[in-house]
């Protein structure tokens, strides 16, 4: 996979074709995790998001696999797919090196920020749903992650709580209803989907923070596996934390569930 971008403040836009960075452990321990950043589906966070997570998850023994993903509205035929075609090819291109790399097949999660949370929600609640046309052998692998974090994710696009650039990119101004419900995640989650970690903070200007309590509380209902973290100042946009702020704490919570999870060998 690889890519043509344009950047500006370390975030990426203008992406011809998507991209896979691979960070690799000191020390692997064969659990590996796909990165990615938000934006707002208008650009992709990758110096402030996706890069400092890589670097947390390699420091705890796991292969971060950042992807660099195609925008909904810049020109594909494909439109509102091409995020989640890009995200489901990513994850099977991860399983397909699973082996040269020393890396175990059912160790391999998804970790997204913002709108990259609601990319990575989609991957874990529609990794079944066919989006492109099988191009290879890669294609055989299996595209759902084994865990999902979510961070102040984007979960729903349906009044009222559906003033987002995440809504505006992905599905129109103006979207049908039918759209708003097939793009949220609640409504799209179901028994079996993999086990969620989620972060919001109650003072995030961007993303209400109702959109981690709808996933919580439907996870809950569906019998989905579940940790939500709530903290009460951080605002939106912190990745791994601003050291001293109460939000910093959340990589450490997140280390703990995968540990949980036996994720981490």
């Amino acid at each position: 996979m690889g890519t043509q971008q344009a950047e500006i403040d370390g975030a990426a836009f203008n992406i011809s074709e998507p991209l896979l960075d691979i960070f690799i452990p000191p020390k692997p321990n064969g659990a590996a995790a796909l990165v990615v950043g938000g934006g707002g589906y208008r650009r992709i966070g990758l110096v402030k998001e996706a890069y400092p997570a890589a670097g947390w998850l390699t420091d705890i023994g796991v292969t971060a696999f950042v992807l660099t993903y195609r925008l909904p509205n810049e020109g594909w035929a494909d439109g509102t797919l091409v995020p989640l075609q890009d995200a489901q090819r990513a994850m099977r291109t991860m399983r397909s090196r699973a082996e040269a790399m020393g890396l175990d097949r059912q160790r391999m999660g998804v970790v997204g920020f913002s709108a990259g949370g609601h990319l990575a929600g989609t991957l874990a609640m529609r990794a079944g749903l066919r989006t492109y046309a099988p191009v290879d052998e890669i294609d055989r692998q299996l595209a759902r992650p084994d865990f999902a974090a979510l961070i102040y994710p984007v979960v729903t696009l349906e009044p009222p709580y559906d003033n987002t650039g995440t809504r505006r990119n992905l599905v129109g101004e103006q979207p049908k209803p039918e759209a708003r419900t097939a793009w949220s995640l609640q409504t799209q989650l179901r028994p079996g989907c993999p086990p969620l970690f989620l972060v919001q903070t109650d003072d995030d200007p961007v993303i209400s923070p109702e959109n981690s309590r709808i996933l919580d509380t439907a996870c809950r209902h569906m019998s989905v596996p579940v940790e939500f973290h709530r903290f009460s100042k951080g605002g939106h946009g912190f990745g791994i934390g601003e050291p001293g702020t109460p939000a910093s704490v959340w990589p450490t919570l997140c280390h703990a569930w995968l540990q949980t999870l036996d994720m981490l060998g």
